[in-house]
């Protein structure tokens, strides 16, 4: 892949690079500044949603605040695998070659990364349409069937446009989106928790059985979030190769698991006070019922804002996914399909659904991919401590580094395959109970044995021949490609 010889990742330029190779002359930036970029789309109606969904499981606050907490320590996750994209100067889509083999990859990116990307493009899309629509039926304007559309495809375009302009732009603007987003939710959460019940008691306390199904369905939720941002190595490419690997990880980590805590909880105070109405109205739309008329519409703004940053950012990735499974689009052209293709997915959600309802159901079945996912390529790092070539990666002929079996790697495949069948058969949903998830009395261990089963995979794979690589080939492309100064052409 060609290198320009100059810096063109600028908020006010368009970025045209794709998953081409970031030289050392391009680096810039510091890991400190990946803090915002994940707070700023974290900072989410979202988490409101599912810490109400914690009571509505019949949690007490204290078991809701625990639950949430330690899901949290799984964002740690996105902080490991993000390292790898200064190391290897190129999107996470194009490091899992050297986890799937060249072909393996190409099935695997498609296949996840298209579902991850429509799924919470689609999600917060949803919010937004809903809170927007609800707004304006306020105002005494709009119809109930056209008024979310409309705000789906107005909501969706900027995001779309946000995602043309690429990382210079989201990682100049996030500090400040990430600021004035905690100041209109801590407004927010200021005005509604005097209405949370600090007391709150479920009237039928749950214990034995019942209690770990509740609690490990509520993790299995909230798991799902940091268990999803696979694309954490897209936003690190540009840093410079010498940033610490552990700087990267704990910005990374931090940006996303605090305001996740925070709002989450808030979610479950909120959720205390309102009673009936999350389940007759949503959260979303009872929470604006308790505050003061003026700060609704300053809430619908912020959760907008928040749904650009968020789904910007996931356009942006899954664009250069396109790229990696050998599409022959740019960038920009691939962001703009990604987006057609969730806003239409939105749309089918606005007219058949509700938010609660979507959130709780998709966000637990998204964890049958995202859980072994993440998993292998996080022991895929700290395996090979995060030595990632990119000329390497971008061999794709018979005699690279990353061929394997025909292409496919067995271990990458194998242990993604196996833990995805655990992770289902361990999966409780209101519409799909895995047998595992039965024999236990609907205790969900979806996430602890999907991970456990495809990091033990993996790890038993990786010792057998079927993990060969062609290191002596890889070698040889590797000095053929460097400048006499070291640096990558």
């Amino acid at each position: 892949m060609a290198q320009d010889a100059v810096v063109d990742d600028f908020a006010t330029r368009i970025e045209t690079r794709g998953i081409d190779l970031i030289g050392d002359a391009q680096r810039h930036g510091r890991a400190r500044d990946l803090f915002a970029v994940w707070a700023a789309p974290n900072v989410s109606i979202l988490n409101f949603t599912i810490g109400a969904s914690l009571i509505l499981l019949g949690l007490e606050i204290w078991q809701a605040i625990a639950v949430i907490l330690v899901s949290s320590t799984l964002w740690i996750f996105p902080g490991i695998v993000a390292a790898s994209g200064p190391a290897a100067g190129t999107s996470g889509s194009v490091i899992t070659r050297a986890i799937y083999g060249v072909i393996g990859n190409r099935l695997i990116v498609a296949l996840v990364g298209w579902l991850i990307g429509s799924v919470y493009l689609a999600l917060n899309w949803l919010g937004s349409s809903f809170l927007g629509a609800d707004l304006v039926g306020r105002l005494g304007m709009g119809d109930a069937l056209w008024t979310p559309i409309v705000v789906t495809l107005v909501i969706s375009a900027v995001t779309v446009l946000v995602a043309v302009y690429g990382h210079g732009l989201i990682l100049k603007t996030y500090g400040v989106v990430s600021l004035v987003l905690v100041v209109i939710f801590v407004v927010v959460a200021a005005f509604a928790l005097p209405h949370a019940d600090f007391s709150y008691v479920n009237p039928e306390p749950l214990d034995g059985v019942a209690l770990w199904s509740s609690l490990t369905i509520g993790f299995t939720l909230l798991a799902s979030s940091p268990l999803s941002y696979i694309n954490s190595p897209d936003l690190a490419r540009y840093l410079p190769r010498s940033t610490r690997p552990s700087h990267i990880a704990a910005a990374t980590a931090l940006g996303g698991a605090i305001p996740n805590i925070l709002f989450t909880a808030i979610g479950v105070l909120v959720a205390t006070g309102v009673g009936a109405a999350i389940q007759t109205d949503g959260i979303e739309k009872a929470l604006i019922g308790i505050l003061p008329g003026w700060l609704g519409p300053v809430l619908v703004i912020g959760v907008v804002v928040n749904t650009i940053s968020l789904n910007a950012m996931t356009t942006y990735t899954s664009s250069m996914a396109l790229q990696a499974i050998g599409l022959p689009i740019r960038r920009v052209p691939a962001a703009v399909v990604v987006g057609v293709i969730g806003t239409a997915l939105t749309i089918v959600l606005v007219l058949s659904t509700s938010l609660l309802g979507a959130v709780n159901l998709i966000l637990q079945f998204v964890v049958i991919v995202s859980a072994p996912t993440m998993t292998v390529f996080v022991v895929d790092a700290l395996l090979r401590r995060n030595r990632y070539d990119g000329v390497e990666l971008f061999d794709e002929t018979r005699t690279s580094r990353f061929w394997y079996t025909g292409g496919w790697s067995v271990p990458g495949i194998a242990a993604v395959l196996l833990g995805a069948v655990i992770t289902a058969l361990c999966l409780t949903t209101e519409v799909w109970t895995g047998p595992i998830a039965v024999a236990l009395g609907y205790v969900d261990l979806s996430v602890p044995l999907g991970i456990l089963t495809t990091a033990v995979t993996y790890l038993g794979l990786s010792r057998t021949r079927f993990a060969g690589e062609r290191t002596e080939r890889a070698e040889q492309t590797v000095r053929m490609e460097r400048t006499p100064e070291g640096e990558l052409r």
